[in-house]
């Protein structure tokens, strides 16, 4: 007898997908993480090319969760945690609008919950600045090169880890894993 799941998915852009994917992997209910590129206007783009600014394209991650196990709020408010929303094109040293954040929703009712959170955390913070997070249709997702995927679990110890995902992943399991978790 093969069982109904109930799972969502959503593609999410802050910054580097390495530090998106990271924290995501950890996160309870998360079914899988997948690095890619959308948003743009050319097809099968390369990392190379979307490092570069010309297709248009953000580095993010395509979330697949389990609904019985956690909700698209949740997977939102850890996402609006993990990267400064109110700064544009633009994620610490990463610069361009590869790294701009974004998010792709698939149905109204999505889109509602995420203008509805965008409202919420402009009115109580953390930021002094507005978020500038893009809210667009789901758009064709490109799935990164192998040697994206697992970034963070493949390649630890290398000095862009350690400097810069380290902390988020470390910031997530002291903030946000034990309120999961229960």
């Amino acid at each position: 007898m093969n069982e109904v799941r109930n799972v969502g998915s959503i593609v999410l852009g802050g910054g580097c997908f390495w530090c998106l994917e990271a924290v995501f992997d950890l996160v309870p209910g998360v079914e899988s993480v997948v690095s890619g590129y959308s948003g743009g206007h050319s097809n099968n783009p390369t990392y190379e090319e979307v490092c570069s600014g010309i297709t248009g394209h953000a580095e993010v991650i395509e979330v697949s969760y389990d609904l019985d196990v956690i909700q698209l709020q949740e997977i939102l408010e850890i996402f609006f945690s993990l990267h400064d929303p109110t700064t544009l094109n633009r994620q610490g040293p990463d610069t361009g609008t590869q790294y701009r954040s974004i998010v792709f929703f698939n149905t109204e009712e999505e889109r509602s919950l995420i203008d509805n959170l965008i409202k919420e955390i402009n009115s109580r913070g953390p930021w002094e600045e507005d978020v500038v997070t893009e809210v667009v249709p789901a758009n064709t997702f490109f799935i990164a090169e192998e040697e994206h995927q697992k970034y963070y679990v493949r390649n630890r110890y290398a000095p862009y880890c350690q400097i810069m995902i380290d902390p988020k992943v470390e910031k997530f399991q002291t903030r946000t894993l034990s309120h999961l978790s229960k």
